[in-house]
């Protein structure tokens, strides 16, 4: 078997997926997704690789295949199809859109090209909730192609990422049983210390409220209104959240509703964060807040606490650069399961 991989990353965003699988030493050659504004990012930050803006589900088996050299080569299929169709689907539409699902697009690709292996992330629902009828499609397709599988609900934490992330994942191959790789971090002997907030983003100089750093690429922050910067006035440092505020300044939605407890809240150093979402660096929609600066994070820092490299810039306005760090498969997530097929391919080659 060749030791050689290309991969190439489906639904690739601004590119976390590629550059973690590019630090595991994975030659990724292409990237496919919708939004075209996100092609500078991934191309300028990945430079071996091209961005192509188009629909996963109008891209053809020659297209993926152009210019790609696989006599000596093994070739993977990597892709977090979004979860937005699952939760979209409501009760009585009877699934009519199925056969344009993202994830049944990317396995009708899985079926055309049938590369060697490939690695799969998605929501953790995805199993159990509305989505539990296509992934069985999905499993079932890859039962008929011949692919050995596992998958299973992971924590992102729990392999040096520092967010609290569970994450479905599936790794698969034609060349025999692969396994998801074990955790690396936790509290257990022998296992690393989790990488905590503070780890990541405390060496980043302080900033205010809607303003952006001079020299440190998307250290920029969203702005506050009045009301919010009195309210994160009265919010603990390290890890206060929306009941430390007095009555007065608790929205009314709030004052008979004891959950989504992270709104408002600050994040703590010697915890893991939260999970990043596509509106991360606001306060309003979760445990954003810095965890002693009168801000929400920024987008460097949600970057940091997502694993990407401090030299990778977006080039993008805040809002878009916001959605493509909290939506990117964290690169050094994406870096330990690049390793894991390396290793499945190095004990395979030597049987």
């Amino acid at each position: 078997m060749s030791s050689k991989i290309i991969g190439i990353d489906f639904f690739c965003g601004a590119g976390g997926l590629t550059r973690g699988l590019l630090d595991a030493g994975i030659e990724v050659s292409k990237g496919f997704d919708l939004d075209d504004k996100a092609k500078e990012t991934y191309e300028k930050n990945n430079p071996k690789a091209r961005f192509f803006a188009k629909d996963v589900s109008l891209v053809t088996k020659e297209e993926v295949m152009k210019g790609i050299d696989i006599d000596d080569s093994m070739l993977l299929f990597a892709g977090c199809a979004p979860c937005q169709p699952f939760s979209a689907m409501k009760k009585g539409s009877k699934e009519k859109s199925n056969d344009k699902n993202l994830l049944l697009q990317f396995g009708r690709l899985i079926s055309e090209v049938k590369p060697d292996f490939i690695f799969a992330e998605n929501v953790p629902g995805l199993r159990y909730g509305k989505g539990k009828r296509i992934f069985r499609k999905f499993e079932r397709l890859l039962e008929d192609n011949g692919y050995s599988f596992e998958y299973g609900t992971l924590d992102a934490k729990d392999y040096g990422v520092p967010q609290k992330r569970r994450r479905f994942i599936l790794l698969a191959s034609l060349h025999g049983q692969i396994n998801l790789p074990t955790a690396t971090h936790g509290i257990d002997s022998g296992k690393l210390p989790y990488v905590v907030v503070k780890d990541v983003i405390k060496k980043f100089p302080v900033i205010r409220a809607g303003s952006k750093h001079k020299k440190i690429p998307n250290h920029q922050s969203r702005g506050l209104s009045r009301r919010n910067k009195r309210r994160l006035l009265r919010i603990r440092k390290d890890g206060g959240t929306r009941f430390d505020l007095p009555s007065r300044l608790r929205l009314n939605c709030h004052k008979k509703h004891n959950g989504h407890t992270d709104v408002y809240g600050r994040m703590k150093w010697n915890e893991t964060a939260p999970a990043l979402t596509c509106k991360c660096t606001s306060l309003s929609n979760g445990r954003f807040g810095h965890p002693t600066q009168l801000r929400a994070i920024s987008v460097r820092e949600a970057a940091a606490l997502q694993t990407f490299p401090d030299n990778y810039v977006f080039y993008g306005n805040l809002a878009d650069a916001t959605k493509w760090v909290g939506n990117a498969v964290p690169p050094q997530l994406a870096k330990v399961f690049g390793e894991q097929i390396i290793r499945h391919v190095g004990r395979k080659g030597a049987l």
